[in-house]
């Protein structure tokens, strides 16, 4: 049997639906929001991830701000469908049976993009090996190489198996799918015979052509790499090391560097990312096509009622959200109301902290980790009091997990909750716990402003401003990542520090002006010039929800990459 699907994607992690959680952020949202555009699109497309049984973890926060991680419960059988055939990979020297899982995402038309589940926790593995497949970015680097094995060799060969035998390109979505490959490499071995030279044995031009990569990390340190003493453990030589040392690294197998020497195609993830890849990889040509949310996802049901009611067909074509612009503004208000009373209703239920419905609103939420810098706006918390006192009363909403083995992550929520102590008399603040797909829609939709704060250049994209723009939320950010591209000066959001500062621009600078436009521009703009205001949700709407989508994104990758 041949299935017909010409594209394979592999992920390390998916976010689909918060029912599957199979996925830690960004980089799983991503994917998800991918393959629901590749199904509307009718792009023919297999799905590639791993099942993780355990998910990422449950997030509880102490009264003191301690993060708290439990296992998340959830059963594949109430959500996905166990397919037929099986295959190995050999791991430690030990023989490891893969089996699959099938969850097939429907697109608007009835078109589906089958996502499979790999999975190791089957009769015949040993305790260890079945737990290989448990738990997202948990375990040391032997439990995350071995992962990859499973994702990347074991992907491969499931495709097989399962008759997915016309694919023509292979996109790794970050390295943990790199592996893949070796596995390529092996099925498109020339024969001895053909060659005369053991070395010449691999045919790593006609592998290239398969591969398509997307990088997603613009510091070193957030690259996959392992030693080399690991890797001959854990997988053995399964091709020649010095072949694999051409290819990945002398030092250590650099699984980046594998993805880079190997495919065709590579991009960043905006504009800027790819500028920086290119700095961090000299001589490669690294592209950049710029993400995307899915539209239908992310917007809310009050602004799907009202882009129904005056752009029929935005769901297939999301660009048509440009006609924004000419929607009556009480409209476009009162939608947001009513976005926002929900989420003031939640964060009132969950923590009695009595939030209103009149004050302007402040979201930040995502991983809480160092280069965010979450805590920026309490850099100084008595400007902070003079602001609300003399502008405009506000209160902020936070939300977003630390790594569990993230400790500096982990003190940044911790030093946040202590400055929500300090401020309450004055500013209403909460940090919400376990920040999932349903809390971001909530969060993404309700408040009145985005706010993102991250270290320049280590923002490769960012997404959760993306979705804000979705349901008419102006961003105030560090122009990095997306924002670059998305930022018009009072016309889209709002920018903190220039478009060409510097990577090493000081905290207090970007401080300096975070506080200045927050009290002599955004906060009286909300509570002065209310139509004025919504001229920015407008704009937000109609130049950036309407290109900074995974429809327009999935439509680069067919033209660039997968059928150029």
């Amino acid at each position: 049997m041949d299935v017909e699907r010409r594209i394979s994607y592999f992920t390390m992690e998916i976010g689909i639906s918060q029912d599957i959680p199979t996925y830690s952020g960004g980089l799983g949202i991503l994917a998800g929001d991918t393959v629901k555009s590749f199904a509307d699109l009718k792009v023919p497309v297999v799905c590639v991830t791993l099942l993780h049984r355990k998910g990422y973890f449950s997030q509880k926060i102490t009264k003191d701000g301690d993060q708290e991680e439990s296992s998340v419960k959830w059963k594949p059988i109430d959500h996905l469908r166990l397919l037929p055939g099986k295959v190995k990979v050999e791991i430690e020297k030990r023989k490891v049976i893969v089996q699959a899982w099938e969850y097939k995402v429907v697109g608007t038309s009835g078109f589906e993009v089958p996502v499979l589940f790999l999975d190791t926790d089957i009769k015949g593995n040993s305790e260890y090996d079945k737990n290989l497949t448990q738990a997202l970015y948990g375990g040391d680097n032997r439990y995350r190489l071995s992962q990859e094995v499973i994702l990347g060799i074991g992907g491969v060969r499931i495709l097989d198996v399962l008759g997915y035998r016309s694919i023509k390109k292979y996109h790794m979505n970050e390295g943990h799918a790199s592996l893949l490959i070796l596995e390529l490499l092996r099925m498109h071995k020339k024969s001895i015979e053909e060659t005369w030279d053991e070395k010449l044995v691999w045919d790593v031009d006609e592998v290239r052509e398969l591969c398509v990569f997307t990088t997603h990390t613009p510091v070193p340190a957030g690259h996959d790499k392992f030693s080399y003493d690991l890797v001959w453990e854990v997988l053995g030589e399964f091709i020649h090391f010095d072949v694999l040392k051409g290819l990945a690294g002398y030092d250590a197998l650099n699984m980046t560097l594998l993805a880079l020497n190997c495919s065709s195609y590579v991009n960043g993830v905006a504009k800027r990312h790819g500028e920086v890849s290119k700095q961090m990889f000299p001589g490669y040509p690294v592209g950049s096509i710029t993400n995307g949310v899915h539209s239908y996802t992310w917007t809310s049901q009050e602004y799907r009622n009202l882009y129904d009611k005056h752009i029929p067909g935005w769901t297939k074509d999301p660009f048509t959200l440009r006609h924004a612009a000419s929607i009556p503004k009480p409209e476009i208000w009162n939608a947001h109301i009513e976005a926002k009373k929900r989420l003031v209703d939640y964060v009132n239920e969950k923590t009695g902290v009595g939030m209103d419905y009149e004050t302007f609103t402040i979201g930040f939420a995502r991983r809480a980790t160092a280069y965010k810098r979450a805590e920026l706006l309490f850099s100084n918390p008595q400007e902070l009091k003079k602001i609300s006192k003399n502008s405009g009363k506000f209160q902020v909403i936070y939300g977003g997990k630390a790594h569990p083995k993230d400790q500096k992550g982990k003190d940044l929520i911790k030093r946040i909750h202590q400055c929500i102590e300090e401020l309450k008399n004055e500013i209403k603040i909460v940090y919400l716990e376990n920040y999932e797909i349903e809390l971001g829609k909530l969060i993404t939709a309700g408040v009145d402003i985005w706010l993102n704060t991250p270290q320049r250049p280590m923002e490769a994209s960012g997404t959760s401003g993306m979705k804000a723009s979705h349901n008419g939320i102006p961003n105030f950010s560090i122009l990095d990542g997306w924002w670059v591209e998305g930022h018009i000066e009072g016309i889209t959001g709002w920018s903190i520090g220039e478009k060409n500062a510097s990577d090493k621009t000081s905290d207090k600078e970007d401080v300096k002006e975070l506080y200045g436009k927050l009290k002599n521009v955004i906060i009286p703009m909300y509570y002065q010039k209310k139509w004025q205001w919504v001229d920015v949700m407008q704009c937000s709407i109609a130049f950036n929800a309407s290109f900074f989508n995974t429809h327009r994104m999935v439509q680069q990758y067919v033209f660039n990459a997968y059928f150029e």
